[in-house]
């Protein structure tokens, strides 16, 4: 871990997991969130603190409402809507440890990076490299949930951390599932994490593909 104890407005997520390198746009209304913004934009540089909420259903979050890990994020845009509200598109930086949270004049945080464990050989990253995204490839062909061009979305990306929080993003997880992914700080357990879930996902995508065949065919036999 390196840069202890640094403090950030904190905007709490409903509903949404954002990961490093993710662009990610938001619909923010509460007040507390709205402030937070505002002083993101005015003091510290467009930097805020991401850190999803256990509970969608609480309106004034406390640490112990907010899982422990989160993500500092830039505000690359930010837009006064009409009702009130404002729409905000985020990147993710970098995932981040929740020490304290201060809830004076909008939520703030004090937190430490979390450094990233890739204790592998060149060998081994390529073979994660290699199978993460065929099976990538594979679900999203079978799974009718995921548009098929974010395969090209992931092509080009060549950094294995970043391929892993890329493919957790576009995967159909429940939210407990997607703050698993962020929480998984050791590169390797995240990658096999992801491929397992995959396969699971995968097999029962076959088993309903035939399935539907059988039924089909079936069909055609009775008319």
């Amino acid at each position: 871990m390196s840069k202890k104890n640094i403090s950030l407005p904190l905007l709490p997520l409903r509903d949404v997991v954002v990961y490093p390198n993710m662009v990610v746009p938001l619909f923010v209304g509460r007040e507390l969130s709205i402030k937070s913004l505002e002083k993101s934009m005015n003091d510290y540089d467009k930097n805020i603190v991401l850190v999803t909420q256990k509970s969608a259903e609480i309106d004034t979050p406390n640490k112990s409402d907010l899982y422990k890990i989160g993500t500092v994020a830039n505000i690359l845009q930010l837009l006064k809507l009409p009702d009130g509200t404002m729409k905000v598109l985020v990147e993710g930086s970098s995932r981040v440890e929740i020490k304290d949270v201060n809830d004076e004049n909008g939520l703030s945080c004090t937190f430490n990076y979390v450094s990233q464990n890739d204790d592998f050989t060149s060998t081994q990253y390529d073979a994660l490299f290699r199978t993460l995204e065929d099976t990538f490839s594979q679900y999203v062909k079978l799974n009718k949930k995921v548009p098929p061009e974010v395969i090209s979305s992931i092509t080009g990306i060549d950094d294995l951390s970043k391929l892993a929080d890329s493919i957790a993003a576009h995967m159909t997880f429940k939210l407990d599932e997607k703050q698993k992914v962020l929480e998984l700080f050791e590169i390797k357990s995240r990658c096999e994490f992801l491929i397992k879930s995959m396969e699971g996902e995968l097999d029962i995508l076959h088993v309903e593909k035939k399935i539907r065949s059988r039924v089909k065919s079936q069909m055609e036999k009775s008319q």
